[in-house]
């Protein structure tokens, strides 16, 4: 498995575009006859586009997707409905394909009016642009953002069992509102495997799990998220390989939204190490990554071993304060502060001392040992600032 450049459009036959007007995009991706999976927010409140794919995704067939930014379009009864199915239907008219074979996602504020004019244009624009060069993909992930800083795209290619290479490309976006079972997130991944609807269904779920659904910006989740993932048409061809390379892309693109957090000035990643069970081992993991406590430490550098301690015992999994054991971590030093149940960084310590210049670094590993099991998992995470509370306060004006 390899890192490759280009994106959604590092897989063949995908086609992708994207148009933006003041604080307005749109992205469309084509990828004619695909079998398609999604999986979509836990929220009791969805959005209409939402609504509108859940129904076209039930067959197991898409063509095209098309996305907006700037308005959520949640929230907004039947005329929302309305806007999401009029999106669909002008997408599907200029590629000539049945609406119910195009996927609508939306993203921005939520309880205002879609802004149909504007879209509508915008989609006209990106319908024109359509290419397969690596700038299109770009340019998807760029239409799609909100309050993130960064586009964030990432390919990679494989070889199966079988000896077949294979690539699969995705872009995502999310800065805020990002939760367990997914956050404000967009996430659109394609690959020429060819597979079937169930058997994508099967490896999506398996990813989310352990990748976008290990997430935490903030705690908030949203009413919009959507991760859809096409593939050619086949069956018979998802094996280990394809598994470990869309884990691969699913976890760097999870991390770039951590790392792109609003405000956020450090990224987090925790692992726990020696749960009971799996489960036991993300609920940890996640409990540490969303705890204001924790994320507030982290942007003053304090190594507080007792925020994280707790968190992890308020999360539900089993612990023993006897052998629980935290280490930070840089990239380059290391240091335990937190020994089998015992505090090694008090005060006038060179742990102590250790522990509070690693802090002061912008990407820091937490690292717990439960040492009363044999399952890990790693959650990924940033920290709360001045910032934040700016962004968000604004954030409808």
């Amino acid at each position: 498995m390899k890192k490759i450049e280009g994106g959604i459009c590092s897989v063949e036959g995908v086609k992708a575009a994207g148009a933006c007007e003041d604080n307005y995009g749109v992205t469309v991706i084509h990828y004619p006859g695909s079998s398609a999976a999604a999986v979509f927010t836990r929220n009791k409140v969805q959005a209409a586009p939402i609504i509108i794919t859940r129904e076209s995704v039930k067959d197991g067939k898409l063509s095209a997707i098309v996305a907006n930014s700037g308005n959520a379009n949640c929230f907004t009864g039947k005329e929302g409905i309305q806007h999401a199915e009029t999106m669909a239907f002008q997408v599907a008219e200029e590629l000539d394909i049945p609406p119910a074979d195009v996927a609508v996602a939306s993203t921005g504020i939520i309880g205002r009016q879609l802004p149909l004019p504007i879209i509508s244009k915008l989609i006209n624009h990106a319908l024109r642009r359509l290419s397969s060069s690596p700038e299109a993909s770009k340019n998807a992930a760029e239409a799609i953002m909100t309050t993130d800083t960064f586009p964030k795209e990432f390919a990679v290619e494989t070889t199966l069992d079988n000896g077949k290479t294979i690539r699969i490309g995705g872009i995502t976006k999310g800065s805020g509102m990002i939760a367990p079972n997914m956050g404000t997130m967009l996430s659109f991944l394609v690959t020429d495997i060819e597979a079937s609807p169930n058997e994508l269904e099967e490896a999506l779920k398996k990813s989310v799990e352990k990748t976008f659904n290990m997430v935490v910006v903030d705690g908030d989740e949203s009413t919009n998220d959507i991760v859809i993932l096409l593939s050619r048409p086949g069956h018979g061809n998802i094996d280990e390989n394809f598994q470990e390379a869309l884990d691969y892309l699913c976890s760097e693109l999870a991390k770039m939204m951590a790392r792109d957090g609003e405000g956020a000035t450090k990224y987090m990643e925790v692992e726990v190490n020696g749960a009971k069970t799996l489960n036991e081992a993300r609920i940890a993991a996640r409990s540490i990554v969303k705890s204001p406590l924790v994320k507030t430490a982290l942007f003053g550098a304090d190594p507080n071993w007792g925020r994280i301690v707790a968190a992890v015992g308020y999360s539900g999994a089993s612990m023993n304060e006897d052998t629980i054991s935290v280490r930070l971590e840089d990239g380059e030093r290391f240091v335990d502060i937190v020994n089998d149940g015992e505090i090694m960084a008090f005060e006038g310590t060179e742990e102590l001392e250790l522990a509070e210049s690693i802090m002061e670094r912008e990407e820091i590993k937490i690292t717990v040992d439960m040492a009363i099991g044999d399952f890990k998992a790693t959650a990924y995470g940033c920290d709360l600032s001045y910032e934040y509370v700016s962004i968000n306060s604004e954030y409808s004006t």
